[in-house]
């Protein structure tokens, strides 16, 4: 038996599996990529709201990190919510001493509903130590923009946070702009060229598709796909999953696929 791809979440929890690492190992899965994931955070939530995070120590993170990786080789890594100052500096660290690639940064900082997901502290820390270890960094609008330090409420100001953000260090930028307008617009720039993907903005308020989109970008490159084919891929795979969405609660409607 031929052995599958491999794809790490490095993220928080959510009990509803519409986000978090229980969202990254759905999609893995979905898409034909055995997953791997390591906890970073601990939340309780429902599809109303986040209520309460617990943070895990730094270095539980680091020996999860340390016992797995000495084992088994992910062929693509992201990460999601990482909430500590010292968990993202552990991250970049081990990321650097097992020299993994294909790393998707997703750099999560408020959930859907407005609660705060990192410490303040923690954001300088993911673009001073992880984005220049990312083979493509995934913000939606609101994290573009708070990275970038400016406001995006057109596309020309997407391709404005991008320039910003590649000077970060990542190797492509990929700006998420679904709550841009009338349109579903996301955006990749790799230094050479920009690319949009545009679809018509479907109805509803969506939990978890930043998750599911930086997984399904993380399993097509573990897949061997390039960047711009993974990105086309994420985008198909996330969209439709948006369309069979469904109520399973009172709040958000859950990705279903």
């Amino acid at each position: 038996m031929q052995i599958p791809r491999k794809a790490l979440t490095i993220a928080g929890s959510d009990p509803t599996g519409g986000a978090g690492f229980q969202a990254d190992l759905r999609t893995f899965q979905s898409m034909g990529v055995y997953g791997l994931s390591i906890p970073a955070v601990l939340t309780a939530q429902n599809t109303e709201g986040v209520h309460c995070v617990h943070e895990l120590s730094a270095d539980f993170v680091s020996e999860q990190m340390d016992v797995l990786l000495r084992d088994i080789r992910p062929d693509a890594v992201k990460t999601g919510m990482l909430y500590a100052f010292d968990t993202v500096q552990v991250i970049a660290r081990k990321v650097r001493q097992y020299s993994l690639d294909k790393l998707v940064i997703d750099p999560v900082t408020v959930s859907s509903t407005g609660v705060r997901l990192i410490e303040e502290k923690g954001m300088d820390i993911i673009g001073k130590d992880l984005f220049p270890l990312a083979k493509v960094i995934t913000p939606n609008i609101y994290e573009a923009g708070v990275f970038a330090g400016l406001k995006i409420e057109h596309a020309e100001d997407m391709k404005g946070a991008a320039l910003r953000l590649k000077q970060l260090g990542p190797e492509t930028v990929i700006i998420t702009g679904g709550h841009l307008g009338h349109k579903a617009l996301d955006m990749l720039y790799d230094g050479e060229e920009f690319v949009f993907i545009e679809n018509e903005r479907l109805e509803g308020e969506f939990h978890g598709t930043g998750c599911v989109f930086s997984a399904s970008l993380t399993a097509g490159l573990a897949l061997g796909y390039n960047v711009k084919e993974a990105f086309i891929k994420a985008k198909d795979f996330t969209y439709r999953a948006m369309e069979s969405a469904v109520f399973m609660g009172n709040g958000l409607k859950l990705l279903y696929f």
